[in-house]
């Protein structure tokens, strides 16, 4: 490592395009990372209530994943494999089978894919039309789906459409569960609209939401909302396509975020903590009658990362075999519940977001949730917000965070607010 670390941060202000983000709040020269702390080159540590943007559920450098992945490298085992079988695609296909898919009844086909979760959504639209014959899909508000050209046309945010800098095309988007505040059905309305000859809206392939909405400001469908959709989409011979790539892996408390809500989706969109270990993976599971893709339709060179199998399958065994992380998940959504209650009293008006842990508070102002974590990582906690206008302090802790260090972190959240809030309102009164 360098010894002058700010000459060797400038590297990035050189160099790097402009469309880095992250780091642009959060400038340090991180170089470890250990279950939920960041660490920087001159060893300062920070609690990790953002994981990767949940692509690291399992927290950094598991040690039992990093030993397999160690052991295979070592063993001049495959690195690449295109999609030839392999015996680490064995293994992760067979215990995704047994501990993932047979105890939810669940008959779907594993595809994998390029490994963004964008491409799984490119795969899970283009299957969606193909077994149709239709082009429309249906997307809701606030959803955030990629930025690939297909994925961006379903997602919301006006900035990221805005990157397209083309018009995009094949997407019909509705209200999400809520967006009319309480008192309005939602689903109910697209019901109307698609059994209207008048109404407006091409026949769909598909309709795809999350159930919890991640970048869209952690706002969650109701159970019942979740059913309707599913009802309406069998209904109109659509496609559910239910985009578990940010909730799901445990994320909501079980392994898929729908689990507890009576569907079953046709198409099921993976990445982020797909692998276990923060490498680049993404899978759809598809229905068997649903798989109509012939040979290398859906193509990549990447498509199924051979050292994501090994840390995939480790986590698999390790997490979900039996029912106690699950149980561990229960109570420590209890606790991000309660502790996030009280950031929400500090701030008139604020709300609680999300579900499991994927929870937040929507303080109001994108100015104030901004102001909130920055002061929380020059404090030591690495927290960012989400939301149509950044308007929501955003959770995504390690699942595998222990007790002490949810709370750490907590007091660090809330001694933040109560610092943006004071200054805030000694300046009013100047």
């Amino acid at each position: 490592m360098p010894k002058d670390m700010t000459e060797t941060a400038d590297i990035f202000t050189r160099r790097e395009s402009a469309a880095r983000s992250y780091c642009r709040g959060m400038p340090a020269m991180f170089a470890k990372g250990r279950g939920s702390e960041l660490i920087d080159a001159d060893g300062k540590a920070w609690i990790d209530f953002l994981a990767g943007c949940s692509s690291l559920n399992y927290g950094h450098n598991d040690p039992d994943m990093k030993a397999a992945l160690v052991e295979h490298i070592t063993g001049d085992g495959i690195a690449h494999g295109l999609d030839l079988h392999t015996s680490t695609k064995a293994a992760f296909i067979e215990a995704f089978e047994r501990h993932i898919l047979a105890p939810r009844d669940m008959d779907h086909r594993i595809m994998f894919t390029g490994p963004t979760g964008a491409n799984a959504v490119e795969a899970a639209m283009k299957i969606a039309r193909k077994v149709t014959g239709h082009s429309n899909i249906i997307a809701f508000t606030n959803g955030f789906h990629g930025v690939t050209m297909g994925a961006l046309a379903a997602t919301g945010n006006g900035y990221h459409r805005g990157g397209a800098a083309m018009d995009l095309a094949g997407v019909t988007r509705m209200p999400f569960d809520g967006y009319f505040g309480e008192g309005v059905d939602t689903a109910a309305q697209l019901e109307q609209m698609l059994s209207d000859a008048s109404g407006g809206v091409d026949a769909p392939a598909a309709i795809i939401l999350e159930t919890v909405q991640g970048e869209g400001g952690l706002n969650a469908a109701s159970p019942e909302w979740v059913r309707h959709i599913a009802a309406i989409a069998r209904k109109h011979g659509a496609l559910l396509i239910i985009d578990d790539i940010q909730a799901g892996c445990g994320r909501t408390g079980t392994f898929f975020s729908f689990e507890e809500m009576g569907v079953t989706p046709d198409i099921v969109t993976m990445a982020k903590s797909l692998s276990g270990f923060g490498l680049p993976f993404a899978a759809l599971l598809v229905r068997p009658e649903h798989d109509v893709f012939g040979p290398a339709e859906h193509n990549g060179t990447f498509r199924g990362n051979t050292h994501a199998f090994v840390t995939a399958r480790v986590a698999i065994e390790k997490f979900w075999a039996d029912e106690a992380f699950e149980q561990e998940l229960a109570e420590k959504q209890r606790l991000i519940l309660d502790r996030l209650a009280e950031l929400a009293v500090l701030v008139p008006g604020a709300t609680l977001k999300g579900r499991g842990l994927m929870q937040g508070v929507d303080v109001g102002s994108g100015e104030l949730a901004s102001a909130i974590c920055a002061r929380a990582y020059e404090l030591g906690l690495v927290i960012e917000t989400s939301g149509n206008e950044d308007q929501v302090v955003k959770v995504l802790a390690p699942l595998t965070t222990p007790v002490e260090t949810f709370n750490e972190g907590f007091d660090i959240l809330l001694t933040a607010a109560r610092g943006v809030l004071d200054s805030a309102a000694k300046i009013a009164a100047e």
